[in-house]
């Protein structure tokens, strides 16, 4: 591979210090139990070495006699390939092959590869509004779960996972992070090509939503838009996923939005392959992805988040992710680094341009060699490449059918979608903690127009978004008001995200009149531009104020001030009686169907919204 660039002599934004500083001081004692903890796994050799021979006969009985050989030899790294692949996910369909490219990459470096194990993977496009929304986000907690099991066989000197959309990465992330103790690569599959404008999309959904255009006509246009294999091109959680990885230094440079079924995306899976064999070499232990994934990483991935206007679902799974690492991290560091961190690109929803138009722009390059130089982020991490982060300032390329890497262009392509440090969209990030006597939230205005950042208006209680839509649909909402979606936090049935919201929202802002949301609940990873603060802890469930709102309250939402406040004395909201409708004493509603039984025990356990609602980790950080 090409030699990283020179490191730069740049100083840190004192902000970013800082709060990485507080962030390790906070970890400390957390931190120094999970390194203890990878460092007690690791071996000077061969992780089969040693292994009893029925052992290592169940391993490798499937694999061809000269796989055994060279195992038996215990000379050579031995690959475990953990797939989330199923052929309903559009994002996930390219990964159908890569095994077989996987084992042949290998093979061709005298090592040998096996798929270690499957995990779940759940496509929240298909179950937005959907019976199975409320089984996505503890999806994260049992991938993690079925990738402990599949690396549990201890047989791997370095790992490969494969994994993109929503809930995958993060759940692989945090169970690759339970075997710290090797070197791990995500490989992506890139997004689909692009089809119709994400905007134009968006268009029909409010026209569907106003009964303007039927289901013909919506189906179509939705067709338009998701129609081939590859991530969904918009920016919302499994392209901040992808940018995430890159800019831990967990991916290849350059390789997160390279379309599938391409030479270069072919080459970039054998690249990741020949890196994995090079840190598995047994008596030359790479430090592994416990050690490289610290306190500076975990920053620098909030700082692309920002950076990026990427999913306010990260604002669970970064939480999450950094606990399974030992690391606390929660939305004080997220809304400080925003105030700090400039908005350098603008992707649907945030703006006009999809995924396949930030990378013609420069792509995920440009956007780090512009933070590298501003000082925004840690250079000085270990990656996949050995030291330093620099060598993600290159982009990849086919010489002659040879994988190479080249210097990004010095100027973005187009400063609609990307631009340089000095030259920002905004100079904050956009995202915000609001706090007052509900409690915490967070909301995301890089798409929120100045205009509509301050909503003071009578509360409107839902405890369904369906709710909503039968209101909407009965003219009873063509008025100011803040939507109040509660009993949607993780224990109260596993924190759904409330997309089928965005089109009414939309549409009544458009009419004119002064609507926000605030829930306990998520939103898409692609929330817009009506203002939603959305994660509120603690939740209704877990005796937050949200379930003492009554209708007609007023409340006020200011983004730009970060208040949140319910406009009643504490005596009267004390006095009141938690308006619950969903909660037999034992927690199990008779209505569950559709698998959301089986996850009782999840919802019952799950950390709060601030911790990463995590069942994983409720209370052992």
């Amino acid at each position: 591979m090409t030699p990283p660039a020179s490191p730069s002599t740049v100083p840190l934004h004192p902000e970013l210090l800082r709060i990485t500083e507080r962030i390790r001081q906070r970890s400390a004692a957390t931190r120094q139990a999970y390194l203890a903890m990878v460092d007690s796994a690791r071996r000077p050799g061969a992780y089969r070495a040693g292994m009893g021979c029925a052992n290592m006969a169940h391993a490798f009985a499937a694999m061809p006699a000269s796989d055994k050989l060279v195992l038996n030899q215990e000379r050579q790294p031995n690959l475990g390939v953990v797939t989330a692949y199923n052929d309903m996910l559009s994002a996930h369909q390219p990964y159908e092959h890569y095994p077989e490219r996987i084992r042949a990459a290998a093979r061709a470096l005298g090592a040998t590869a096996q798929v270690a194990g499957g995990v779940p993977a759940m496509c929240d496009g298909i179950t937005q509004g959907e019976d199975g929304m409320e089984l996505s986000l503890f999806s994260r907690d049992v991938i993690a779960l079925a990738t402990a099991v599949a690396l549990s066989h201890n047989v791997f000197d370095a790992a490969l996972c494969l994994g993109v959309c929503d809930k995958i990465v993060p759940g692989l992330f945090m169970g690759a992070l339970q075997f710290g103790h090797l070197p791990v690569i995500f490989v992506p599959a890139g997004p689909m090509t692009s089809g119709l404008s994400n905007d134009a999309k968006a268009k029909v959904r409010q026209e569907y939503a106003q009964g303007k255009v039927g289901r013909e006509a919506l189906l179509a246009s939705e067709q338009a838009a998701y129609h081939g294999a590859g991530t969904c091109t918009f920016y919302g959680t499994a392209n901040s996923n992808q940018m995430l990885m890159e800019i831990m230094g967990l991916h290849l440079p350059g390789s997160s939005f390279v379309n599938p079924g391409t030479p270069l995306r072919d080459a970039l899976t054998d690249a990741a392959v020949q890196r994995a064999v090079a840190m598995g070499q047994p008596g030359q232990k790479h430090s592994g992805m416990g050690h490289w994934v610290n306190e500076q990483v975990i920053v620098n991935g909030l700082v692309g988040l920002l950076a990026t206007g990427g999913s306010t679902n990260h604002t669970l799974h970064l939480v999450a992710m950094a606990r399974a690492a030992g690391i606390l991290i929660d939305w004080d560091d997220f809304a400080e680094l925003s105030a700090c961190v400039p908005l350098l690109a603008r992707v649907y929803p945030n703006g006009q341009a999809d995924v396949n138009h930030f990378h013609a722009a420069g792509g995920m390059g440009f956007l780090m060699r512009e933070l590298l130089d501003a000082g925004l982020l840690h250079e000085d991490v270990d990656t996949i490449l050995g030291p330093g982060l620099r060598a993600w300032t290159r982009e990849p390329w086919l010489d002659g059918g040879r994988l190479a890497w080249r210097d990004v262009p010095a100027v973005s392509a187009d400063l609609d979608v990307l631009r340089p440090a000095a030259q920002p969209f905004s100079a904050d990030g956009g995202l915000r903690l609001l706090q007052g006597n509900l409690g915490r939230a967070v909301v995301k205005v890089s798409a929120v127009k100045p205009a509509h950042r301050v909503v003071r208006a009578p509360a409107l209680v839902f405890t369904d978004q369906k709710q909503l839509d039968v209101r909407f649909k009965a003219g009873e909402l063509e008025r100011d008001f803040i939507a109040v979606v509660r009993e949607q936090g993780p224990r109260a049935n596993g924190m759904p995200e409330l997309h089928k919201l965005t089109p009414v929202l939309g549409v009544l802002q458009d009419r004119g009149f002064h609507v926000a949301l605030l829930t306990d609940g998520r939103m898409s990873g692609a929330s817009g531009k009506v203002p939603a603060a959305i994660h509120l802890s603690p939740e209704a469930l877990d005796g937050g104020p949200i379930a003492r709102i009554e209708e007609g309250d007023m409340v006020t939402l200011n983004c730009d001030t970060g208040e949140l406040r319910l406009e009643v004395d504490d005596a009267t909201l004390a006095a009141r009686t938690p308006r619950l409708s969903a909660a037999p004493a034992d927690g199990q509603p008779a209505w569950l169907h559709h698998g959301r039984q089986v996850f009782a025990l999840f919802r019952q356990n799950a950390a709060p919204a601030e911790q990463g609602a995590s069942p994983l980790w409720p209370a052992r950080h």
